[in-house]
């Protein structure tokens, strides 16, 4: 994805679920509902991450200097990773508290009429949102399934606010779910168990997000696919003898950092492998554009 459609599609989230929790909020005020206290807190969670995301991608973008040669784009990793980590603490620890809170004292619901109201216009702009955001994904995610997609993408913001949406569109129908139980049998105590459900799947949506974003915080690689490229590329030079060794780095989502031991083979001149290196190093970067930085050392021949 983009820099730009992931942008607008966090953003497009960011405004939709600040509306959506003072709303729900609101609800939860006049019916006392414990889901649909969870569902605003859950909403408000996901605001925040939002502007964390932003920000995290606006410091990505910092060009290198002297502290950080290689720049700045594995700060989009470490926000991530907050927001998998404020999802869990935040969002999932005080919805089940709350749910239990309410399954140990049950509270009737007022007013349930505007629960319904309020969750029927989430979901409607939760449903716009996830939309959006899964239309922007299967642009990106190839021949890939969305799974495989997931666990190869090296964007964190190309699945994290999919993922919210996702974990979103599902508590909204606990919600309701809860509600209309609560409603229809009279026992308050459907209300806190939806509440804990809620607060379930923020931890899972948490747990998920945090190991998709772990590889890349401490410097995963780049795919399968992208390293035997380069290698093939290496090898089709016939000054090449041997690649001994390919490391590869993500140092953010669009800068791949590459390190290569060859052995070349003995008969070439120091100023030939000067010319070899320099043509290998540009065809990598015309073949894979997120390749930025390329080390080559060059074995010397083992008798």
């Amino acid at each position: 994805m983009s820099t730009n459609a992931s942008t607008k599609v966090i953003i497009a989230a960011l405004i939709g679920n600040a509306a959506i929790a003072i709303t729900k909020f609101f609800a939860a005020f006049m019916t006392g509902s414990s889901a649909m206290l969870s569902e605003g807190i859950h909403s408000l969670v996901d605001t925040g991450n939002q502007i964390l995301l932003l920000y995290g991608m606006k410091q990505a973008k910092k060009p290198a200097d002297d502290e950080f040669p290689f720049g700045h784009g594995k700060e989009i990793y470490f926000w991530s990773f907050i927001v998998a980590i404020l999802i869990f603490a935040v969002g999932s620890g005080v919805s089940i508290y709350e749910g239990i809170r309410h399954v140990i004292h049950p509270a009737e619901i007022k007013n349930p009429m505007v629960n319904y109201i309020v969750l029927c216009l989430a979901l409607l702009f939760e449903g716009a949102a996830w939309f959006f955001a899964f239309k922007e994904f299967g642009k990106v995610k190839g021949k890939h399934g969305y799974i495989e997609a997931v666990q190869k993408g090296k964007d964190p913001s190309m699945f994290v606010v999919l993922f919210e949406d996702s974990a979103a569109l599902l508590g909204l129908l606990i919600a309701l779910l809860g509600i209309w139980l609560t409603q229809v049998t009279g026992i308050a105590l459907f209300d806190g168990i939806a509440s804990i459900l809620i607060g379930l799947i923020l931890g899972g949506t948490a747990i998920w997000l945090a190991i998709e974003t772990k590889g890349l915080l401490i410097g995963e690689g780049a795919n399968k696919e992208v390293i035997n490229s380069i290698r093939k590329i290496a090898n089709s030079f016939e000054e090449v003898e041997k690649v001994n060794e390919l490391l590869t780095m993500h140092m953010g989502p669009e800068f791949i950092l590459v390190n290569i031991s060859i052995r070349f083979k003995r008969e070439q001149l120091t100023r030939e492998l000067e010319e070899v290196i320099q043509s290998l190093d540009a065809a990598i970067k015309a073949e894979h554009r997120m390749v930025q930085r390329i080390f080559i050392e060059a074995e010397s021949f083992q008798e």
